[in-house]
Order: C-alpha cells, then sequence, then structure tokens
C-alpha cells in the first residue's frame, strides 16, 4: 500500500505538466474572438494565433528526448514549468501580434517537452500492472486542464477591460507551483541506472513497486541494457526498429488528424457557426470539456482491464460516425438572409454599405452553403464576400444544434476513452529502454506537426470548403485509423516493458 501511495503521488505530481498542456492549448478558444478584432487578424492569421502553439511544440518534441536522456527527466520537467510561467506572463502583456506569437510559441516549447517526457517519466517508474492507469493521470491530468480553461474562459468572460489577457495571464499560478512541487520528485530509476547509477536506481524502485519487485526490475533493466547500444538516430532508424517506429509515428500521426484540436481549440467557433450567440458557444464548450474529463476517467478505468486495442476499436468507430453525423448536418443546413440576420450582422460590426449591397437578396433562403456563397460573389465582389464569408455564413446557418452538440460531444467522448490516452500510454511503452527518450521525440514531432497543420488550416477550411467538407474529410481518416489500429496495433496490456522490447524489437545490435 506504501508503495503504491508514493508512485501515485509522483505521477499526480508530474502530470500536473498535462494539466498545464491541457490549459494552455485549450485557453486559446476563449481568447480567439478578442485576438481576431484586437490584432485585426484574416483567416490565416487568426489559424497562425491558435497553432502557433504547436509549432512550438514540434520544437519541443524535438529536443525533449535527447536532453531527458542527458539531463534527467526530472530537470527537462523542471524547465518545462520554468517555460510555461515564462509564456503565460508575456502572452498576457502582448501589445503586438509578433510578441504574441513569441510568447505562444514559448508555452508550445513547453507543451512539447511536457507531453513527451511526463508520460515517459511515469511509465519508467510504474509497475506493469498499473502502468496503464498511472500514465492515462497524465492525460487525465490534460483534460482536466480543458476542463478548467473552458470553465476559466467563462467566467473571464464579461471582465470589462481585455478579458483574453486574464484568461492567458491567470495560466501564471498553477505554472508556478508546478515548478516548485517538481523538486520533491525523484529522478526516473531506469535513467538513473542507464547512467551507472544503480544503487539509487533500486533505492527508488524499491519505494515505487516494493523490494522483490525492484529485484526483478533491475535485472530486467541490466538486461535491456546489456541488448541495446547507446542511442543514436542511426539506431533509431536501423531495420529491427523499422515496425515498432512505424507503430509509433502512425499512431501519433493519426491521434491528430482525426481533428481533436481543431474541435477543442475553435469549440466556440464551431458552435458559432451554428447560429448560436457567443455566451451560449462558451457554454456548450464548457459542456465538450466535461465530456472530454469524463471520459477519459473511463478510458483510465478500462485501459488496464480491457486493454489498448479494444479501446481503439470503441473509439475510432465513435470517431467516425460522429464526423459523418457533423458532416450531413452541415450538409443539410440552409441559409437565411432574412431582415433580422441582416440585422445581427449589422450589429457584429460588418459595413452598413455591405448590407446594402444584399438587399436585392433580403429575404432569400438559400438550400446550401455554395449558392449562399454565389449571392455573396454576385452582389459583393470576390474579394469582399470572402472576406465576411465565415460572419455570412455562422449568422444566416439554419440547423438543429442539438444534433450538431451531441455529435461534437460524441467525437469528444470516443477519442477521450481512446486515441487520446492510449497513444501516449503505447509509446511510452513500445520503444527500448536506452531509445525511448529520442523514439518518442521522433513519434511526438510527428504527432506535432500534424496537430500544427490541422489547427493552421481550420479556420480556412470553414471559410472556403464550409463545415460540411471539412467534417467529411475527418470521416475518412476516421476509417483509417480503424483500418490501422486492426492491422497494426498489439496489445500491451499487463506486460513489463523490457518484456514488450524482445517482442518488438528481438534485439538490437
Amino acid at each position: 500500500m506504501r508503495q503504491k501511495t508514493f508512485t501515485a503521488l509522483v505521477a499526480m505530481i508530474v502530470a500536473i505538466g498535462g494539466f498545464l498542456l491541457g490549459f494552455d492549448s485549450a485557453l486559446i478558444s476563449g481568447v480567439v474572438p478578442f485576438i481576431r478584432v484586437y490584432f485585426e487578424l484574416n483567416e490565416i492569421q487568426l489559424g497562425w494565433a491558435v497553432s502557433c502553439v504547436l509549432f512550438g511544440v514540434l520544437f519541443g518534441n524535438v529536443v525533449a528526448g535527447p536532453l531527458s536522456d542527458r539531463f534527467g527527466r526530472k530537470y527537462i520537467l523542471i524547465l518545462t514549468a520554468f517555460l510555461f510561467t515564462l509564456s503565460a506572463v508575456t502572452s498576457a502583456i502582448a501589445r503586438e501580434f509578433w510578441f504574441f506569437i513569441i510568447a505562444r510559441g514559448i508555452g508550445g516549447l513547453g507543451i512539447g517537452m511536457a507531453i513527451l517526457i511526463a508520460p515517459v517519466y511515469i511509465a519508467e517508474i510504474a509497475p506493469a500492472h498499473l502502468r496503464g492507469k498511472l500514465v492515462s493521470i497524465n492525460q487525465l491530468m490534460i483534460v482536466i486542464g480543458i476542463s478548467t480553461s473552458f470553465f476559466s474562459n467563462y467566467f473571464l468572460l464579461h471582465i470589462e477591460n481585455s478579458p483574453w489577457r486574464w484568461m492567458l495571464g491567470v495560466e501564471t499560478i498553477p505554472a508556478v507551483l508546478y515548478f516548485v512541487f517538481l523538486f520533491f520528485v525523484p529522478e526516473s530509476p531506469r535513467w538513473l541506472f542507464a547512467r551507472g547509477r544503480e544503487a539509487d536506481a533500486y533505492g527508488i524502485l524499491e519505494q515505487a513497486t516494493g523490494k522483490k519487485q525492484a529485484d526483478l526490475s533491475i535485472e530486467e533493466i541490466r538486461e535491456s541494457l546489456a541488448r541495446t547500444e547507446k542511442a543514436s538516430l542511426g539506431k533509431l532508424l536501423s531495420r529491427r526498429m523499422t515496425f515498432v517506429l512505424f507503430i509509433g509515428i502512425s499512431i501519433g500521426i493519426l491521434q491528430q488528424i482525426t481533428g481533436i484540436n481543431a474541435v477543442l481549440y475553435y469549440a466556440p467557433v464551431i458552435f458559432e457557426q451554428t447560429g448560436l450567440g457567443r455566451n451560449a458557444a462558451f457554454i456548450q464548450a464548457i459542456m465538450v470539456g466535461l465530456t472530454n474529463l469524463i471520459f477519459t476517467l473511463v478510458a483510465m478505468r478500462l485501459i488496464d482491464r480491457l486493454g489498448r486495442k479494444p479501446l481503439l476499436y470503441i473509439g475510432a468507430s465513435g470517431i467516425t460516425i460522429s464526423h459523418l453525423v457533423l458532416a450531413i448536418a452541415f450538409f443539410t443546413a440552409s441559409y437565411n438572409l432574412s431582415p433580422e440576420v441582416l440585422d445581427k450582422l449589422s450589429n457584429d460590426g460588418i459595413p452598413g454599405e455591405v448590407i446594402s449591397k444584399l438587399a436585392p437578396a433580403r429575404g432569400y433562403t438559400f438550400n446550401n452553403r455554395e449558392e449562399l456563397l454565389n449571392e455573396l460573389d454576385k452582389y459583393l465582389g470576390v474579394e469582399l464576400a470572402a472576406k465576411y464569408r465565415l460572419d455570412f455564413t455562422k449568422r444566416t446557418i439554419k440547423l438543429n444544434t442539438w444534433v450538431v452538440l451531441f455529435a461534437v460531444i460524441g467525437f469528444v467522448a470516443s477519442f477521450a476513452v481512446s486515441l487520446g490516452p492510449v497513444m501516449w500510454v503505447l509509446l511510452s511503452e513500445i520503444f527500448p529502454n536506452r531509445l525511448r527518450g529520442l523514439a518518442i521525440s521522433t513519434a511526438g514531432f510527428c504527432n506535432g506537426t500534424i496537430s500544427f497543420l490541422v489547427t493552421l488550416v481550420f479556420p480556412w477550411e470553414l471559410a472556403n470548403i464550409g463545415a460540411s467538407a471539412t467534417f467529411a474529410i475527418y470521416v475518412g481518416f476516421g476509417i483509417l485509423t480503424l483500418l490501422f489500429v486492426g492491422f497494426f496495433v498489439p496489445e500491451t496490456k499487463g506486460v513489463s516493458l523490457e518484456e514488450l522490447e524482445k517482442r518488438l524489437i528481438k534485439h538490437i545490435k
């Protein structure tokens, strides 16, 4: 019991990095409407304002593994806490767009390191039978951070002077606490052993798993390290690593290409596309965050019982169905240029001369988005119509908002019970000890690249190809994920890291 308490406490402290990761990445969803006006951003600039964090993530992914292999998991996590703090302060005081981008990118650097190193640290200290649950604590803290950011944004929404600055700056509090708490956790025992500090490694393993299991783990680690030479890019790209590297990179890509960050980062924007007001859109975003939290808890309960692969089957199926419902809902929507709608557009700040040009189309109802856009091009001209395309779409649309809400919630629930936690568990399990840091950085870099691209182009997709076509693309990626899980993903439930290495790698020379 004492060992379980120690391990759980250490895992919880390390997983605060997951909380900051989720909080930092999702709080931008509330900031978007304000910075769009403050910095006068177009769709591409808005996409960049959101995705610049993920650009920083890419660099964090690249350096996280090698730095943690050289300096230790613990001290790289301390560095991430400092980066989160610096980003929160500087982004909150930004006056220029370029400064805002740099400040958010610093936070992305912290995210890129924390998202890889925290689960690796927990996996390296946890006993095999609890590893899935303990590593999933990190994912749980990520979704708690996401949910907390939605609540925080909502309650700060009505501050009169620049509420978006408060939304960004409040992250300073948990970031400083994380920085302090990390000094009280031990270093990863497997990293210590690889550095020749066997006595220190054994002492920590004994605290975490008990003497009997520590004796067994030390022998397995010794055997594993004897089989594996020092980490290098050449070893990582060797023929013997091909299959496991393919699995890691592919699952990293598929986790993001199904569109989770597009939904989480732009949740209020998506709900505003259904015609909801800003206040209602923020409330529905909170519902999405709570769903993410609840189903992550479900995943934690099932991942060491049901296994990794069954959860992926269930989740990928739900993701595909949810995107299909969203695509159909937006495809069957109608668009109405009623006098009431034109009045709302005027209140949104669209110039009166623009609205007056649409007088011949006043009262028209269009069967699909393309008909509406053709009419806008006709009366406003292509350039002017493109500028206000998103505003006209979200104000004129008529569809069942409950269907959209339930489909989005279904998608988030499916992701949270599967790809969300399972991907990080798999990445922390399938790579051999000496190559784990470098390998997980490689897979994480691919994951971050796709996340960056999906987030960058999402506003452009909504404005230019529409919500229906956007979600239809994600349907295809959901089907691809199902096929990949069926043909390639191994089951890792209840197997030690060293035994998994034997099964997947055989041996590395």
